[in-house]
């Protein structure tokens, strides 16, 4: 028998938190003995190949304001352009490198930071090298689901110009939104817009 539209009241909703971080990052919020570290708090080691980065940044939203309880994932290759996965054919990856991390914004000033390496060109589907890049995975309350983006460097102008990715992207102006500042030796700060002005690129994906 069919039930009234009303039996059911629709609970209150709070998308993507508090308890994205309770479980995803619990040493983070004072819950301890859970994991002896947060997943993805440490991508590399001390025998990790290739050049050590540090990675900084904030997320704004549309009134450009710095959320203060987003999460952030990124996912890239190894020095030599490979991914330290299962279907990763090329060769072999880089033991000591992890290639994927997470990191939530500080509570006060809503900086993410990650410590990874610079990543190797790799291939697009149609086997054009693809410019080094690191993909971002952002979520945070509002968020229903994450949003992909990638960081490029602003040194690799040259691979930048021949990207595939970026030559498809139809507003030109926008691409700098994708580019990272390099701001001393090893560190690069990218800072992410949700809305407004100077929106950054995102990926359906």
């Amino acid at each position: 028998m069919a039930q009234k539209l009303n039996f059911l009241k629709e609970s209150a909703s709070q998308t993507a938190g508090p308890y994205v971080h309770i479980g995803c990052v619990p040493n983070f919020c004072g819950i301890e003995g859970v994991y002896p570290e947060d997943l993805g708090s440490r991508m590399i080691n001390d025998k990790t190949e290739g050049e050590r980065i540090t990675i900084r940044g904030k997320v704004f939203d549309g009134t450009g304001t710095v959320l203060k309880d987003v999460m952030l994932e990124i996912w890239q290759a190894d020095h030599k352009g490979l991914y330290p996965a299962v279907n990763e054919f090329r060769g072999v990856a880089d033991a000591n490198f992890i290639g994927w991390g997470r990191s939530p914004g500080d509570y006060t000033s809503g900086e993410y930071v990650f410590e990874t390496i610079k990543p190797g060109i790799v291939p697009f589907i149609d086997g054009k090298p693809m410019a080094p890049h690191i993909t971002f995975w952002i979520v945070a309350r509002g968020i229903n689901i994450g949003l992909h983006t990638r960081m490029y460097f602003p040194e690799e102008k040259e691979a930048n110009a021949a990207d595939p990715v970026l030559a498809r992207i139809e507003h030109k102006v926008r691409i700098p939104t994708l580019i990272a500042e390099r701001t001393g030796d090893g560190e690069y700060t990218f800072d992410i817009v949700l809305q407004g002005d100077n929106e950054t690129v995102f990926f359906d994906i």
